[in-house]
């Protein structure tokens, strides 16, 4: 995992970010309405709980897009220019290659249009396209209100119940992981076994992708950190896909 995605304890970084409002510059919310919209028409959706009749929304996105692809963009970001960029910044960047990358757009347009905005930073505040058919809204309102949930059947009964000690694997996390970073190697213990299993939107290198169980587990933050930054008393919990964690 790279530095950025593994900060859990680590000193010496700027002070946490505050910022209180949603969105501080106007063309963020554009990202987050493309971001959102891509979520909707996600060629993924007919298989989805619930499903959606995708095929039928008449839409020129045919990819699969869901938060897993938007964050494995930002995870293949160099560190420096993640820490440099504003966080609809990583969006932008994650939302653009992939247009490029699916042939949606070529490099050389991004290109252009961006130097257009660079040098008439008016053109940025344009009025959205007019237009556009019934059905993608539809589609999308449909969405924003039902979703895609990760719920599933559980296919074997947990591993682990509550009161187990467990260890967090030392697995490589490849391109986009969910285990955190500071966790790897360390021991807990089992507070909840969530009912059902969850899947993840696509198979990722280090295991998850497919229906399985989910732990609430509880850690000692002195065994994660150093005592000097822990408070007395204080206890952490994170939940963990079942695949990450083994008997201690």
């Amino acid at each position: 995992m790279k530095l950025q995605h593994n900060l859990g304890g680590l000193e010496g970084l700027d002070p946490i970010n505050v910022e209180k409002q949603v969105f501080v510059e106007p063309w963020e919310k554009r990202i987050f309405g493309i971001h959102t919209a891509m979520m909707a028409l996600s060629n993924h959706l007919n298989t989805s709980i619930p499903k959606y009749e995708i095929a039928k929304v008449p839409t020129q996105f045919k990819s699969f897009w869901t938060w897993g692809h938007l964050r494995q963009g930002a995870e293949a970001m160099h560190p420096f220019e993640y820490f440099r960029l504003r966080y609809y910044e990583k969006w932008l960047g994650g939302i653009s290659g992939f247009f490029v990358e699916e042939g949606y757009i070529t490099q050389e347009e991004l290109d252009t249009r961006t130097a257009e905005f660079l040098e008439d930073s008016t053109k940025a505040a344009a009025p959205l396209p007019k237009g556009g058919k019934a059905g993608i809204d539809t589609q999308v309102e449909k969405y924003l209100r039902e979703g895609d949930s990760p719920l599933r059947p559980a296919p074997a009964p947990p591993k682990f119940k509550v009161g187990d000690r467990i260890k967090v694997k030392n697995v490589h996390p490849g391109a986009h992981s969910r285990l955190p970073g500071q966790l790897r190697d360390k021991e807990a213990v089992v507070v909840r076994v969530y009912e059902g299993a969850f899947t993840y939107f696509f198979p990722t290198e280090d295991g998850i992708g497919t229906p399985m169980p989910v732990y609430s587990l509880l850690f000692q933050p002195q065994d994660i950190w150093p005592e000097s930054l822990t408070e007395p008393k204080s206890v952490y919990y994170n939940d963990i896909f079942e695949v990450y964690l083994e008997a201690a």
